[in-house]
């Protein structure tokens, strides 16, 4: 049986086996055409109650596995995803529109996330603390217990896997909720290739469905920590109600990040730098270069740079075409970046390049004649396009990288030593000099601040073992403490 045969997941969810959804059936499309693919099983409330109370119970069989028995599992989980690539691309390429390199980079992504994952059983998990007492005291971190793992369109099988290898590793079970929009290749896949690396059953459960399941696996009682990546509008959300039922929850969320090139940065490798950071997989990238900042003396060569590099992309559908840009996810999305592009050229914006459309694919876009109160500088696209604003000298340039409510990512291109005395005054979880913004590895701690999350709690091991386990006291004594209540 293929990995991803559809006789074992259409009508039907994960849960326990595949078994038939008792909600609203999920329609599988193809961004690039909309056409239908298949159909999904969606889960009901109850399903999702259901589904978290056998993970409860799976994890402590899971949890006392001796560490070496659960690397295994990650190990070749990681194994699968790269025999099953083809199959698992084809997928995401369709589900999400995709370029067949972008999918593959999102299979060796989740490969190597298994793979640091499979590190962290044998991580040292606390410390021997001094005592007062004649005792032993030891801080050590334990399993939270039940993870919910709420994951995006955009990059589907990178963005679910970052945080549910890692909690499997550190011995939790999850309860996967992908983006209705690529529930196969952001829910099925993983729970096929889990089945085939011999995890067991129960410890991840894939429940597909809109926004009343993603409320329903947070309310669920069992889940203890909520790892959440999406818009910054759903995370508020998500954290209000983790707030209110006392839950840890992590937001990974969305960007308007800045590429800064430097007085004498070569503008011709700025711009093919800016280029790749605004235009892969059609800007759909919470660190996307949704803002470039140039020095007034170079600004308008960098324009001309990075109109030239626009128009040469080639736009269409990537699973019949051979381009390097596909469509944006659907109409409703496609609809808000063009939305975003006419209020700035009302508002006295320039379309330098692109700004045509044809239904949702969107040809990238360069935006010259800014300000800084436009729609196209102030919010997050999501989309292929470029805005460009000139600065007169450094502290104009960093107030105005400070300026937005985002903090995820920022390069800097042109000299390092004035780089890495700008990176000191940069509000932004991650700075990368003489690289673009879109930077992401599995050994990294990865996160922003301000609307763009609550910091790093993805990557490393120090981000994942803080995100996923708890810290528990335990002290020894070699016998009873004589206890005596005095008056």
């Amino acid at each position: 049986m293929e990995l991803l045969d559809r006789d074992v997941w259409t009508g039907r969810i994960g849960a326990g086996g595949w078994v038939p959804g008792e909600g609203t059936q999920i329609p599988v499309r193809e961004a690039a055409t909309g056409d239908q693919l298949g159909t999904l099983g969606g889960a009901s409330v109850e399903q999702v109650a259901e589904a978290a109370r056998r993970a409860r119970l799976a994890q402590h069989t899971w949890a006392a596995l001796p560490p070496a028995q659960r690397s295994a599992v990650l190990r070749a989980a990681a194994d699968v995803f790269e025999r099953e690539a083809e199959q698992i691309s084809t997928w995401i390429v369709r589900e999400s529109g995709s370029t067949w390199t972008k999918a593959r980079s999102e299979i060796m992504a989740a490969a190597a996330e298994c793979r640091e994952a499979a590190a962290l059983p044998s991580h040292p998990h606390g410390q021997v603390l001094p005592s007062n007492k004649e005792r032993w005291s030891v801080a050590r971190r334990v399993p939270v217990g039940v993870v919910a793992v709420i994951a995006p369109f955009n990059y589907p099988l990178t963005l679910a896997i970052r945080s549910v290898a890692p909690a499997l590793g550190l011995g939790n079970a999850v309860l996967l909720k992908p983006d209705p929009r690529t529930s196969v290749s952001g829910g099925v896949v993983l729970r096929r290739v889990f089945e085939a690396a011999g995890l067991p059953a129960d410890v991840l459960q894939v429940l597909s469905g809109g926004s009343e399941v993603g409320a329903a696996v947070v309310e669920a009682p069992e889940v203890r920590v909520v790892s959440f990546t999406g818009s910054t509008g759903a995370g508020r959300r998500v954290g209000e109600a983790g707030a209110r039922l006392l839950k840890r929850v992590h937001l990974e969320l969305g960007g308007n990040n800045a590429i800064l090139v430097l007085p004498g940065a070569d503008i011709e490798w700025a711009a093919a730098a800016g280029a790749y950071g605004s235009f892969l997989h059609q800007g759909q990238i919470c660190q996307t270069a949704g803002r470039h900042l140039v020095h007034e003396s170079q600004y308008d060569g960098y324009v001309a740079a990075l109109a030239r590099i626009a128009s040469s992309l080639t736009v269409g559908d990537p699973y019949r075409e051979k381009v390097q840009l596909g469509p944006i996810i659907d109409d409703g999305q496609a609809a808000g970046v063009l939305s975003i592009i006419a209020d700035t050229v009302r508002a006295g914006g320039t379309v330098v390049a692109g700004g045509e459309t044809n239904g949702r694919f969107v040809r990238p876009t360069v935006l010259g004649g800014l300000s800084t109160a436009m729609r196209a500088w102030r919010e997050e696209i999501f989309g292929p396009v470029a805005p460009v604003l000139s600065y007169r000298d450094l502290e104009e340039a960093v107030d105005i990288v400070n300026a937005s409510e985002y903090g995820l990512s920022v390069g800097i291109l042109g000299d390092v030593g004035t780089a890495l005395s700008l990176a000191d005054r940069i509000q932004s979880g991650k700075v990368h000099i003489n690289e673009q913004t879109v930077n992401d590895e599995a050994n990294v701690p990865f996160g922003g601040v301000g609307a763009s999350g609550n910091g790093a709690r993805f990557g490393g091991p120090d981000a994942n073992i803080e995100a996923f386990t708890e810290t528990q006291w335990v002290t020894v004594r070699p016998e009873i403490e004589h206890y005596v209540i005095r008056p």
